[in-house]
């Protein structure tokens, strides 16, 4: 079986988000840029299907300006077999939706078994590819998962819901979007960086792909949260819940 792993570069996790001072946008001048966290858990997951042998390769890709080859080569380090760079413009206006429709296309090109991704990126924070991609695709899906089996000619996924957890039993090919507590992503070596140096990044694009990608939302402006305002010291429990009321809580 064959996964393929879309993967997304995001402004580094521990880095403090900056506004441009016009508004216009997150300020992205020398800022560390890394694999968003949910989707370096579904490459892990991914490697992981691979060693226990029941995956034969595994194909990291992602969407964007020549810059996301240095995430690629992170998810090579990680152990992908291979990747693929679907080349945008560095001002390509893409939303949920066109990122899915390229997506589309290049796994019914490459017809793998599984397609595993991170439910949603810590920027956007939009949560939709992985669902509109299924939707596109008429594949089944498993959404918010935690915990993942390959079983038969299917794949058994544990789902973090409301009420608790559930278990799904998915037909393949499916797609498959991975949640915090799936795994804990590797630590990975200087052997490994220097082995993915060598591993091919095959390059293409929406025309390629026969793509129209719908634009994505128009970005009005950015503008950080406000200040955080001090709290207060109350002298007793009664105190408390009076404020508490007078505040509507209770």
């Amino acid at each position: 079986m064959k996964i393929l792993v879309p993967i997304k570069r995001v402004i580094d996790y521990n880095v403090r988000v900056r506004v441009k001072s016009d508004h216009s946008d997150v300020d992205l001048a020398n800022v560390k840029m890394a694999i968003n966290p949910f989707c370096e858990i579904a490459v892990e997951a991914a490697v992981r299907l691979r060693e226990d042998g029941k995956a034969d390769e595994v194909v990291a890709v992602s969407v964007g300006p020549k810059a996301v080859q240095e995430q690629l080569r992170t998810a090579l380090a990680m152990g992908a077999d291979r990747a693929i760079w679907i080349e945008t413009a560095e001002d390509a206006d893409l939303g949920p939706l066109g990122i899915a429709q390229l997506l589309a296309a290049l796994v019914r090109e490459e017809q793998p078994g599984l397609v595993l991704l991170g439910k949603q990126s810590i920027d956007g924070d939009n949560n939709q590819v992985g669902q509109m991609l299924a939707g596109l695709l008429g594949y089944p899906q498993g959404t918010f998962v935690s915990g993942l089996e390959v079983v038969d000619e299917g794949i058994e996924v544990v789902r973090e819901v409301d009420g608790g957890l559930q278990t799904l039993a998915l037909r393949l090919p499916a797609v498959i979007t991975t949640d915090l507590r799936l795994n804990t992503p590797r630590f990975i070596r200087a052997p490994d960086i220097m082995k993915s140096r060598r591993k091919p990044i095959a390059h293409t694009g929406a025309e390629q792909l026969g793509v129209s990608p719908a634009a994505g939302p128009r970005l009005l402006a950015v503008h950080p949260p406000e200040p955080r305002t001090g709290g207060i010291r109350v002298d007793s429990v009664g105190e408390l819940l009076e404020r508490l009321r007078q505040a509507q809580v209770i």
